[in-house]
């Protein structure tokens, strides 16, 4: 039970901040912003121009979106590239795999639907999916969740006799210095902070490693006297891989509403 003064929730959130900042402070919440990471274009372009001149040609099979920011971000290359009305055309006529409910999200402003979405917002779920398709002897196209390779489901991929190629259209880099996690890790340490909400793996990956490098111990031990809220099952996961005890998470829809309704009620409760 919180006490009487209005509860703090940090925010390592970066892209949608201010979105689920609003959504907090509109219930009463007073918010500690810290945004842990910065989405950028990737660094080689003329790369992400060769994938989707394959995408358009017709050469994928298959097409694995695994974010709505990739989506987005393919589309503005395409568009600078004037490839745009092939893109979506290529969308349109590929079978489409989506990860969760973000990239079936990003596609339906092109007036797309996904062919399959996975059974579950996770490789796991990707590969469970692509269990049950033919993909033999398929070129599968595959957006990367930023840079980060993803040799699960590629190695997958290559065992079913499929050629996986996959494609970066944005990186992550730091956005917030280790002053900033510092003051951060200060406030909770001061329990100034009564909460905290990931929507993201890559923010959980962030802070996880300033905090080794600035602070005696483990994140789990700096979250463990706050509530701790995560969006999805991937940010889940990433906390639980490093012991956090996750107190939050959205039953089914995994979104920041159904994350801030929950987290209300756990802060009321």
């Amino acid at each position: 039970m919180i006490d009487q003064r209005r509860p703090t929730v940090a925010l390592p959130e970066t892209r949608q901040l201010d979105v689920l900042a609003n959504l907090l402070e509109r219930r009463g919440v007073d918010v500690l912003r810290c945004p842990m990471i910065a989405i950028k274009d990737a660094p080689n372009r003329e790369e992400v121009v060769s994938w989707l001149e394959r995408l358009c040609g017709g050469m994928m099979g298959l097409f694995v979106v695994y974010t709505g920011e990739g989506i987005e971000r393919l589309a503005s290359v395409a568009e600078g590239a004037d490839l745009k009305e092939r893109f979506v055309a290529a969308l349109e006529s590929t079978s489409l795999l989506t990860r969760g409910p973000k990239p079936a999200r990003a596609l339906r402003q092109f007036g797309v639907k996904p062919s399959h979405p996975a059974v579950a917002p996770t490789t796991e779920g990707v590969i469970e999916t692509l269990d049950g398709l033919e993909i033999e002897g398929k070129r599968i196209g595959v957006q990367l969740y930023g840079a980060a390779p993803l040799p699960q489901l590629t190695h997958y991929i290559e065992r079913r006799s499929a050629i996986p190629d996959c494609v970066a259209p944005y990186v992550y880099a730091s956005e917030s210095d280790d002053t900033a996690v510092e003051s951060l890790t200060a406030n909770i340490v001061a329990g100034e902070v009564d909460a905290i909400a990931f929507t993201s793996k890559s923010q959980v990956e962030r802070l996880a490693q300033v905090v080794e490098r600035i602070a005696a111990g483990s994140l789990a031990q700096l979250l463990e006297p706050v509530i701790v809220a995560a969006v999805g099952p991937v940010a889940a996961a990433e906390l639980k891989k490093l012991g956090v005890a996750v107190d939050v998470v959205p039953e089914s829809d995994y979104f920041m509403k159904p994350m801030v309704s929950a987290l209300m009620h756990r802060l009321s409760g």
